[in-house]
């Protein structure tokens, strides 16, 4: 295991790599204005009671199903693929005041079935089209499945109305959504476009 842990780092780049061993950041770490290179899968990444400031997060190999929930992102740039990725304040957390997301930008990645929960939206950029991101989704259920989706795209918009309490937004990358709802992203778009409350 390779750990980085009780400590700041200012201004380094890390590589996280390796192919036999997992990392785990954490406790207590801070990161500010680092670059986080992350080549591993979910599965050989722990992060947890560690802040990043300022850093940029360049996710090089897709990172699914990873949960942010211990982590304070403050300021940080991130790229690359994300899927299945939560940021923000997890609550159901034993400690969830231990995860934030504010002033992040994530323009510049490729997010699918990322939800971000109990943060400010307003400090946050989002990824624009093909990435779309619906605005309070377990709030608008009833709204949402009223609508006339193509494909089977009905059951994606079921799966992500059933999210967390606080969630304050759930964004796709619409050509995968239309892969697996037996669609095409131009018939999804036609939707979103006539729908309040999505980042397009």
């Amino acid at each position: 295991m390779i750990q980085f842990s009780d400590r700041e780092i200012t201004g380094e780049r890390l590589e996280l790599d390796s192919k036999t061993e997992l990392y785990y950041l954490g406790h207590h770490l801070t990161l500010r204005r680092c670059s986080l290179i992350i080549k591993v899968p979910t599965r050989a990444l722990v992060i947890t009671r560690t802040q990043l400031i300022d850093c940029a997060v360049d996710v090089k190999r897709e990172l699914k199903n990873f949960l942010w929930e211990g982590v304070i992102l403050k300021g940080c740039r991130f790229t690359g693929t994300m899927t299945g990725n939560d940021f923000g304040r997890w609550p159901y957390a034993d400690h969830p005041e231990l995860g934030s997301v504010e002033d992040c930008d994530f323009t510049e990645a490729r997010l699918d079935g990322c939800r971000f929960i109990d943060c400010d939206l307003s400090t946050l950029k989002l990824p624009t089209w093909p990435c779309f991101s619906i605005l309070d989704p377990g709030s608008r259920k009833s709204e949402l499945l009223a609508l006339q989706w193509p494909g089977i795209m009905r059951i994606t918009v079921d799966s992500f109305t059933d999210a967390p309490p606080g969630t304050k937004a759930v964004t796709y990358l619409a050509p995968a959504v239309a892969k697996r709802n037996d669609t095409t992203a131009e018939a999804l778009r036609a939707v979103l476009d006539t729908l309040p409350g999505v980042i397009l």
